[in-house]
């Protein structure tokens, strides 16, 4: 955590888009500290959840899994004002990152001072300090001779940013550029929010806390023998393995259903056999279990938690009985179809694909869409967040390849 009230805060951030003002929002901020000669005293970092969904993500490579856990902006508002007070704001292109900034407290209703002419911009300073550097961060990082490894992540970017600040002034020698601004912000004011004590959450999060789903559903003490009605989490179950891949929101969900319909950990574990032998007597439908027939077993056994010889085990027992009842989620002709978050290719492409495909596109979620095609399947768009109130099936794009073929 840092502390402190005299120096610099260099600040980066990632956000879904460029436009605060067309509802974009900031994802990730980093913050490095800064004394007066430029060397590190501290920094922070966190993922902030946007309530939309992430925008480019092959650009600043956050996922939905990890957002879901992060804090929002008004949860950490608080501790970022303590972070900036007294401090003199530097940023590579530091107008944007305070226009963010600005907006974001502006939905809070707050009043921050934060105007670009009091703080330092590493880009804009480079044509003093670097004057044959390109404009990028990337690029003058580059001529200072300066490490910028992991690129679009807050945190590494405003250390880079930090570099190039302590490079300038190592540059302007006993000569203090920025002398006036470190006065002005001295003597700042800013409001005070409530401190909330919510945890910062870096990249990753995810993986450290989400394991395979199957562990999370508790295995409670034998019940009185009866019937499992499971055909709800079967279905469940079979929406989520739409597109060969639960995902973290995908698997909440099925450690929720299962702990409401009252299933033990061995319980789910039999009906994920019992889903497995369905998946195998479609296999043997034809006579023939073809090499990409037995990927697709393997893969959705790895996927329910089950070992390896699970498989043969499906194919034995698909082969011996009658083939199971489960009611595969399937697409028909005239059946709308809504897509959500930056595709390859563009949305209207994938469109077009399913127009030429017999379905329909749908700009919003209702009760009669049958499947929402989403860039990141744990969006947290609102288009996601409908859909999975009306129990409306999630893919990715490639996967809604897969059913076109």
């Amino acid at each position: 955590m840092l502390n402190g009230s005299h120096g610099y805060a260099v600040i980066d951030l990632e956000t879904t888009g460029l436009r605060p003002a067309r509802h974009d929002r900031i994802i990730e901020i980093g913050v490095v500290h800064l004394d007066l000669a430029g060397q590190i005293t501290g920094e922070w970092s966190t993922l902030v959840n946007p309530g939309r969904d992430l925008g480019p993500q092959h650009v600043h490579g956050i996922n939905a899994a990890d957002v879901r856990h992060a804090p929002t902006f008004d949860d950490i508002a608080s501790t970022l004002i303590t972070l900036l007070h007294g401090r003199v704001p530097v940023a590579h292109n530091l107008p944007f990152d305070l226009g963010f900034l600005t907006h974001e407290f502006q939905r809070l209703g707050v009043t921050a001072p934060l105007h670009h002419e009091l703080g330092v911009c590493t880009m804009a300073e480079a044509v003093r300090f670097l004057p044959h550097a390109p404009r990028n961060l990337a690029g003058c990082c580059a001529v200072a001779d300066i490490p910028l490894d992991g690129h679009h992540d807050a945190l590494v970017d405003a250390r880079a940013a930090a570099g190039l600040l302590r490079h300038y002034l190592t540059l302007a020698g006993s000569t203090h550029p920025w002398h006036t601004l470190l006065s002005t912000a001295a003597q700042s004011s800013w409001p005070m929010l409530p401190d909330t004590g919510t945890p910062w959450i870096r990249r990753g999060v995810s993986a450290e806390r989400d394991g395979h789903f199957l562990a999370r559903i508790v295995d409670r003490l034998p019940r009185v023998p009866q019937p499992v009605t499971a055909d709800s989490y079967l279905a469940l179950l079979d929406q989520a393995l739409l597109d060969q891949h639960i995902s973290a929101t995908e698997a909440d969900a099925l450690v929720q259903l299962a702990t409401d319909l009252g299933l033990t950990h061995t319980e789910v574990e039999r009906l994920h056999h019992d889903y497995l032998t369905a998946l195998a007597h479609a296999a043997l439908a034809d006579g023939v279990v073809t090499v990409s027939e037995r990927q697709e077993l393997e893969l959705a056994a790895t996927l329910l938690g089950l070992p390896g010889e699970s498989v043969d085990r499906a194919l034995g027992r698909a082969a011996r009985e009658h083939p199971s009842a489960l009611s595969r989620f399937q697409l028909a002709a005239g059946d709308l179809v809504v897509f959500t978050g930056e595709m390859d290719g563009g949305r209207e492409t994938w469109e077009a694909l399913a127009r030429q495909a017999g379905y329909v596109p749908h700009p919003n979620i209702t009760k009669k869409v049958r499947l929402l095609v989403a860039a990141d399947p744990d969006t947290l768009s609102g288009k996601a967040r409908k859909a999975r109130a009306y129990n409306i099936p999630i893919v990715t794009p490639d996967a809604f390849g897969s059913m076109l073929r």
